[in-house]
């Protein structure tokens, strides 16, 4: 004998097969796989508006409100802030309302 040889199936050996040893003996008809759906059923669904009602009133503070919006300016320009440069952003974010709008209407008009 030279190697390894695969003995043929035949119908007579091919019931004889233990189906724990060979899982791949067992006919295809046995077993037949289900069916798969001609649609799939949707895996994401949109959610509802927020009720504005339901919001809980809480102000921001000025220099809150103004590091939110140069988070979304600077996001929008797909300028993506370094962890070094929260501090710079901190101190820009002290800056009056006039600064800030000009510093805002650069960041949106160079992108």
């Amino acid at each position: 004998m030279t190697g390894w040889q695969l003995p043929t199936m035949t119908p007579d050996t091919a019931s004889a097969v233990d189906p724990y040893r060979f899982p791949g003996a067992a006919a295809v008809d046995d077993d037949p796989r289900p069916a798969v759906p001609s649609t799939p059923e949707p895996v994401d669904y949109l959610l509802a508006a927020p009720d504005p009602d339901l919001r809980v009133p809480v102000p921001l503070e000025p220099a809150d409100r103004r590091r939110l919006d140069l988070h979304a300016a600077l996001t929008t320009a797909g300028i993506a802030p370094l962890p070094g440069d929260l501090a710079a952003i901190e101190a820009l974010c002290t800056l009056d309302d006039t600064t800030h709008a000009a510093l805002q209407r650069w960041i949106t008009h160079t992108a």
